[in-house]
């Protein structure tokens, strides 16, 4: 298997390579790690919201106010932190499984046996740190041959070694070697290092969205981003 980008890191050194099945066990845990990360950052931005301390303040007095009793007020600020950690968890827990049920079930099918995609791992020390895969777009604007990047992940223990971008280039490259006119992405306002990663490599903002009710009541959007390649 050629090895498409190899890189000294001040830590360890890292090549990029295309995915094997021998990867799947590693690959499916760092997907999953990944994006279990953001429940936390999400738990805090829920906290931040105006509706939020409202709640917090406004549910426990009212509380005191009919009862009397400050145990019940706090034992009703616990309830409702414990409430909102849940809520912030259940939608990356549901979109884990979902991708898990759909293109990760089976990433060989899904990613290595439809012409012009690919799906690729970092690997140092011979142990699987980083992967990302790329997908033709179905219905492209008029007159666009579009990539979408989907579920760039590095392990918490590799990060700020250069690994990301690597792969993101590798992305890149694979897709000027095809004919893609764009390289497509999404991703959520609170992957701000993700953003700014991507920007720092020319991609730029194209719109947002929000994925359900849940992620409008949170103000959480999707951010789309896009790179044309300059002959496109």
């Amino acid at each position: 298997m050629p090895r498409l980008d190899t890189q000294q890191s001040p830590m360890a050194p890292y090549h990029i390579r295309q995915y094997q099945d021998s990867d799947n066990k590693r690959v499916l845990d760092l997907f999953t790690r990944g994006m279990e990360e953001h429940i936390p950052a999400t738990f805090c931005h829920v906290l931040t919201l105006p509706r939020t301390i409202l709640l917090l303040l406004g549910l426990p007095l009212a509380m005191v106010l009919v009862s009397g009793s400050w145990l019940l007020a706090t034992v009703c600020i616990f309830s409702l932190l414990l409430v909102l950690r849940l809520l912030a968890r259940q939608p990356w827990k549901e979109y884990v499984a979902k991708c898990l049920r759909t293109d990760m079930a089976d990433i060989t099918k899904s990613y290595l046996s439809v012409c012009g995609s690919g799906f690729w791992v970092a690997e140092s020390g011979n142990q699987v740190v980083g992967i990302v895969g790329g997908l033709p777009v179905k219905d492209p604007p008029v007159g666009r041959k579009q990539l979408e990047l989907f579920r760039l992940s590095v392990s918490s223990q590799h990060r700020g070694q250069g690994i990301a971008k690597a792969l993101v280039r590798t992305v890149l490259q694979f897709a000027r070697d095809q004919g893609y006119s764009d390289v497509v992405l999404e991703t959520s306002v609170l992957q701000r290092s993700a953003e700014a990663l991507y920007l720092s490599m020319g991609f730029w903002r194209t719109g947002q969205y929000f994925m359900s009710v849940f992620w409008r009541l949170v103000d959480i959007p999707v951010i789309q981003l896009k790179y044309s390649f300059p002959s496109a």
